[in-house]
């Protein structure tokens, strides 16, 4: 008896060794900075480049759908075009995340950020203090010309006064920092300079992947890391209840034209744009549906025009909304 009791004291001292040396790795490891080239783009005064970047902030790329108050949500899903000040908080796993305020307000906003700075944001997810940005803005492959666009709206914003804590990891988000787990998600190739607006399935491609974010949510993936781990388009991310979902559980659905799981192969193209222009239909659901309710005609067209070229997923999501209590299946 006293061997067992000598070895579990052993055991017990040799784990929490490990222990504090895991938390004291973290602590000195999880902080780290980043280098990232700066993009030589620079905002402009032209009206139409402006109207653009308007469009895509408040349409596709949904930056309203994040940088707002909390208590300004609503206006954003009735179509309020509110000023992109920051507020929105997201407690996950990793931490509780908060996005910050967009208008050139100088003290609280980007209005001491270089064009550059925001540019090596959006593009590789790296600060202007060289920290990584978690992987919630997908939009490292834009278009120069579409970034261009959307900094140049920034520019153009009136400044609102608007202090917004800054987010704050968790020990599980600082030891995947300190473990290298996740880094800066940034641009994985060449950016194209500019693209054809049109309503064909290349500029589709273009808008799921790189503005609208479609994969992102529509491809299954860990929500303690953000790695992808389904197939692209294939659906069953889990949404677990948080504050904008009043205890419900989303999953996301099946958009690939799979004939007996995807639900983009019963849907006809008027049936596609008439459904994203109906907007909310799920209280709490976490797609941006008032953005994307103001997407164009000929934006819709080219998603549904993409969607129905990927490769068909057999996946059945069996049910993509669970009320409180109920187990997701």
């Amino acid at each position: 008896m006293k061997t067992i009791m000598k070895f579990l004291k052993w055991l017990l001292v040799i784990v929490l060794v490990i222990v504090a040396g895991l938390f004291i790795y973290i602590q000195m490891n999880w902080n780290k900075t980043f280098e990232a080239p700066y993009p030589e783009l620079k905002a402009v005064n032209d009206s139409a480049v402006i109207a653009r970047g308007k469009h895509l902030a408040y349409g596709p790329a949904h930056c309203g759908d994040c940088h707002a108050p909390m208590d300004r949500l609503k206006d954003i899903e009735q179509g309020n075009l509110i000023p992109l000040s920051g507020g929105w908080e997201l407690p996950i796993p990793p931490g509780t995340f908060r996005a910050p305020n967009l208008t050139p307000d100088k003290e609280t906003g980007i209005g001491n950020w270089s064009d550059q700075e925001i540019a090596r944001v959006m593009r590789h997810m790296v600060s202007p203090q060289g920290k990584c940005i978690f992987p919630f803005m997908p939009f490292a492959e834009l278009s120069d010309d579409d970034l261009v666009a959307i900094i140049s709206f920034l520019r153009s914003q009136e400044p609102v006064k608007n202090v917004v804590p800054r987010s704050e990891l968790s020990v599980l988000g600082k030891a995947l920092m300190a473990f290298g787990v996740l880094t800066p998600s940034g641009t994985k190739g060449n950016p194209p300079k500019s693209v054809s607006i049109d309503s064909t399935a290349e500029y589709g491609k273009y808008l799921a992947n790189s503005v609208a974010n479609c994969n992102g949510c529509h491809t299954e993936r860990d929500l303690k890391t953000g790695a992808f781990v389904g197939k692209p388009f294939a659906g069953g991310t889990v949404f677990p209840p948080d504050v904008f979902t009043g205890g419900k559980t989303f999953v996301s659905p099946n958009i690939t034209p799979h004939p007996e799981t995807g639900i983009m192969a019963a849907w006809s193209e008027e049936e596609f744009i008439h459904r994203i222009k109906s907007g909310r239909k799920h209280q709490g659901s976490p797609m941006a549906w008032g953005s994307f309710a103001r997407m164009d005609t000929l934006e819709l067209k080219a998603i549904y025009r993409y969607l129905r070229t990927v490769e068909p997923v057999e996946k059945k999501i069996k049910q993509v909304v669970y009320e409180p209590g109920e187990k997701v299946e």
